[in-house]
Formats: C-alpha cells, sequence, structure tokens
C-alpha cells in the first residue's frame, strides 16, 4: 500500500517501526517520529498517548506480522508472505532483531507465542496421525522456532552462501523444498546417533 493511502496512525506506526529498529527505542523521539511520518507530534501524542503507547502498539503489530510468517517459515506461504510486502518485511525483521539485541519485553513474547503455537501444532499433528511422536514437544517446539527465526532473520552472509546478495524470494525457493525435506524424510539413515544421544544423556540423569 502507498504512504498517501494509509492512516495517519498506520504512517505514525510504520515509522516509528523503521525508526526504532535502525535507532533503538531510547534515542528514538516522537518528534523524528512524526516528522518521518509526516505529522505533528501532538497527533503521535492523540492516537498514542505516549512513546510506550506507541511502541507498544508497534510490538503487538510486528509480532502479529512476523508471527504469521514464523509459522510459514519452511513453507512455500512464506514466499507469498514475503512478496506481499518485502520492504515492510525487512522493517519488521529489523524491527524484530533490535528488540532481541535489547532483551525487550516484545522478544519475549514473541518467542514465547511461537514457541506455544509450535508445540500446539506438533501435538494437534500427532493426534490426527499426520506427525511423529516426540520424546520431548517443548524442546522439538524451540528447535522449530530456532529454524523460523533462523529463515525470518538471516543475515546477507548466509544468503550469499546460497550464491544472493540478499534475503530475498530466491533465497527462500531454494530453502523451502529442502527444509520440507528434513522434516517429512529425517536425515540420518539409521538411529545410531539417536540411540547414542539417548544413551549419554540418560547417564548423565542418573548420575
Amino acid at each position: 500500500m502507498r504512504s498517501e493511502d494509509l492512516t495517519a496512525q498506520a504512517r505514525i506506526r510504520n515509522a516509528a517501526v523503521e525508526l526504532f529498529a535502525r535507532d533503538g527505542f531510547e534515542k528514538t523521539n516522537l518528534r523524528a517520529i512524526a516528522a518521518a511520518a509526516g505529522v505533528s507530534a501532538g497527533l503521535v501524542i492523540h492516537h498514542f498517548g505516549s512513546k510506550d503507547g506507541l511502541r507498544a502498539a508497534c510490538d503487538e503489530f510486528v509480532l502479529q506480522v512476523l508471527t504469521r510468517r514464523a509459522r510459514a517459515a519452511g513453507t512455500p506461504d512464506l514466499l507469498g508472505e514475503y512478496l506481499a510486502d518485502p520492504d515492510g518485511y525487512r522493517r519488521q525483521v529489523q524491527y524484530m532483531t533490535r528488540a532481541m539485541a535489547e532483551d525487550s519485553p516484545a522478544a519475549q513474547t514473541f518467542v514465547d507465542r511461537i514457541v506455544g503455537e509450535s508445540e500446539a501444532v506438533h501435538r494437534a499433528g500427532v493426534d490426527a496421525g499426520r506427525m511423529r511422536e516426540s520424546s520431548d514437544p517443548r524442546a522439538l517446539a524451540v528447535l522449530n522456532v530456532l529454524l523460523s527465526l533462523a529463515t525470518l532473520t538471516m543475515p546477507p552472509a548466509l544468503a550469499r552462501a546460497l550464491g544472493q546478495e540478499e534475503f530475498g524470494p530466491d533465497v527462500l525457493r531454494r530453502l523451502a523444498v529442502p527444509t520440507l525435506e528434513l522434516y517429512t524424510y529425517g536425515l540420518y539413515t539409521d538411529d545410531t546417533a539417536l540411540r547414542t544421544a539417548a544413551a549419554a544423556d540418560e547417564e548423565m540423569s542418573e548420575s
């Protein structure tokens, strides 16, 4: 959507997401956000009440978008999510990366939310006979989230490892099938590594 087609509230929120991601919450002031959004500082206060109120709105917006995209990570749906708004995607990933670097409540909420959803999806899949049971569903959910976050926050160096200068549709296309192969078929041809790890874990638990 073009900037001029957005409501003033949405323009303020998008400007705040960009500036908070670039400069951090503490260093960004309301006047800079208002200028970037093309509105007055008074209108920012009118819509959001305070800088903390604006950040809470930004947190919730980014949480909703990235949670949806994390669900799609490793599937063809993520390509559509990316292509729908690549610039917005970039801003939101940078925002969450900044939130994680600052160890903000939004980062913890994001991780907790998608871990919980991942665990629920797995348990439902097991009940429906579509997924295999796990010895530790919560740890498996955390592992799934690690993979999702890697997809969401892939740095340029990893993109270049696939022959691309930056994260984009070509990287997503390249990753989609191998990711699903890993989830569907596994990696090892026998259970030697699994039995060895399970035995070591049991031995450590007994010591």
